[in-house]
């Protein structure tokens, strides 16, 4: 059952909806223990370790996963969070309307041109189709600079370096309005 859809001019058909734990634990074992996935924490990870660890969100009442699927195959990953009551508690000043975001594209061979921005806006897009969304924040390593020049594309903006246990982490927001300014110009979707 979809929560959303987009369809991208270029891409097609996106669509997300929640994730099932363990039915989808071993698919997306596949997924986070890929090298692309390195700094999604979970190289070492067993099947039965991610279904624990996408259970323990599921059980959380300001935390949620879904599987994200692109012209109806599974293809992506995205979690939805509450910034000031996970993932960035004191490390940052929350304002009201934040929403904390992660996502992750499945490993591919065979890679269309454009697929992780199309990702990223389908998951933007989702997140601003709630009225209550105002900025939506999100805490990359401070190495990983595909995703920091991608989040500059949407519209994101860098408030700074931030330590968390796991990593160094880039601070970076975006509002609606960055969001759209940004993606304007992007075919419609």
């Amino acid at each position: 059952m979809s929560v959303f859809t987009r369809i991208d001019a270029r891409l097609g058909l996106f669509a997300l909806r929640p994730l099932d734990p363990d039915a989808d634990a071993p698919l997306l074992h596949r997924w986070v223990t890929h090298p692309k996935a390195a700094f999604w924490l979970m190289g070492d990870a067993d099947v039965a370790a991610v279904a624990r660890e996408y259970r323990r969100i599921a059980a959380h009442p300001h935390h949620d996963a879904y599987l994200g699927s692109w012209r109806g195959r599974p293809a992506f990953l995205a979690e939805r969070y509450d910034p000031a009551r996970v993932e960035l508690v004191g490390l940052y000043r929350p304002e009201p309307g934040d929403v904390g975001m992660h996502f992750l594209c499945a490993p591919t061979d065979t890679p269309a041109h454009g697929f992780t921005r199309a990702v990223i806006t389908t998951v933007l897009a989702w997140l601003f189709a709630d009225p209550a969304t105002r900025r939506v924040v999100v805490e990359p390593d401070v190495r990983n600079h595909a995703v920091h020049a991608l989040n500059a594309a949407v519209g994101f903006t860098v408030v700074g370096e931030i330590r968390k246990p796991e990593k160094d982490a880039l601070l970076s927001v975006v509002t609606r309005d960055q969001f759209r300014d940004a993606t304007e110009g992007d075919p419609p979707a």
